[in-house]
């Protein structure tokens, strides 16, 4: 029995020896864990230490704009229709002179050599007989406006350009629709030299999906004629400023035939709406200025050749008779000057 158990005893030695050298044994084989990297230091600075700030970009100071240079401003007499587009121009040039024709103790010759004597830089006439002066004597460019027939008058050379008497044809047709989308034929009757004028309208009946007839006349009597044949084949009439074939009689009768035949007139000028007119497309004075300025701002600019012989306007003034119409108002205004005074 005793001997049993010194038997048991040693194998249990026996087993653990061999259990330790497995153990070791399997220790041996494995192979060892690559070694880790060291990290890169994180140095915190201390509580004293400044890093030295990138300084702010500078402001970028802005670009102004030219200023106008100084100009000389002509006006063929004191009606609204030339003094409201000199009032505008004076919020652009504030040490602008103003010469008006109509003061007869200041003859063009004289305010002309006055203007060549000074430091303007351009002459801003308005109205024709104030073109007319300034395109012959100014010893600098010359922009006008408020001319209707620039073409008989020779206003246009290398160093003058006009701005246009009517607003866009585009705006009056938008408009007159927009007031009465009924129409669909118009008619016009004009003088001859104004291809460029019939081609914009044209192109802005055919913009609108209107019809536009045209017809040329040469004296009052042969425009009274064409009126008369045509007012029976339109829905409503645009009368221009020509004065070389509309004088006071025919204008007359040009009215109270539309007004017999129920065809609206569309006129140039609200004054003439008491006198028949159904419509009126104006020019805007405020507009007129800003476009001349734009024209002396390129003239500055070493930029005059590129300058059109004549600049569109872009913005227009509409009123309406409501006896023609039977619309109410759509604008009111105390402009006195009448179609026949646009080329005087």
């Amino acid at each position: 029995m005793r001997r049993n158990c010194r038997q048991a005893k040693g194998w249990a030695r026996f087993v653990i020896v061999i259990a330790a050298l497995a153990f070791s044994a399997c220790s041996t084989l494995t192979p060892e864990p690559d070694p880790i990297d060291e990290q890169p230091e994180i140095v915190i600075l201390p509580p004293d230490a400044t890093v030295e700030p990138i300084p702010p970009a500078k402001p970028t100071k802005p670009i102004e704009p030219p200023q106008p240079p100084t100009v000389a401003i002509v006006v063929t007499s004191s009606q609204p229709a030339y003094a409201d587009v000199a009032e505008a121009l004076t919020h652009h040039f504030e040490d602008a002179e103003i010469y008006d024709l109509s003061d007869k103790s200041l003859p063009p010759v004289s305010a002309l050599r006055l203007i060549n004597d000074s430091d303007s830089r351009a002459v801003i006439a308005i109205g024709l007989r104030a073109a007319q002066s300034s395109v012959a004597m100014a010893g600098v460019p010359v922009i006008f406006s408020q001319v209707f027939n620039y073409q008989d008058h020779e206003l246009l050379n290398a160093n003058s350009r006009g701005v246009a008497a009517l607003p866009p044809f585009d705006a009056q047709i938008a408009a007159w629709k927009k007031i009465d989308p009924t129409v669909a034929r118009f008619g016009i009757i004009v003088g001859e030299g104004h291809d460029d004028l019939i081609a914009e309208a044209e192109l802005a009946a055919e913009r609108h999906g209107v019809d536009l007839r045209v017809q040329i006349a040469h004296s009052d009597q042969e425009m009274l004629y064409l009126f008369k044949r045509m007012v029976r084949n339109i829905d409503g009439y645009w009368l221009l400023p020509d004065n070389r074939i509309l004088s006071a009689r025919v204008l007359q009768e040009l009215l109270d035939e539309a007004k017999q035949q129920n065809v609206p007139v569309a006129v140039p000028n609200e004054s003439m709406l008491k006198l028949g007119g159904a419509i009126s497309f104006s020019t805007v004075a405020s507009d007129i200025a800003e476009t001349i300025v734009n024209i002396i701002l390129q003239i500055q600019a070493g930029k005059l050749d590129r300058v059109p012989a004549v600049t569109s306007l872009s913005e227009i003034r509409v009123a309406t008779n409501d006896e023609q119409l039977r619309k109410p108002a759509v604008a009111k205004s105390s402009t006195q000057d009448s179609i026949l005074d646009v080329d005087r």
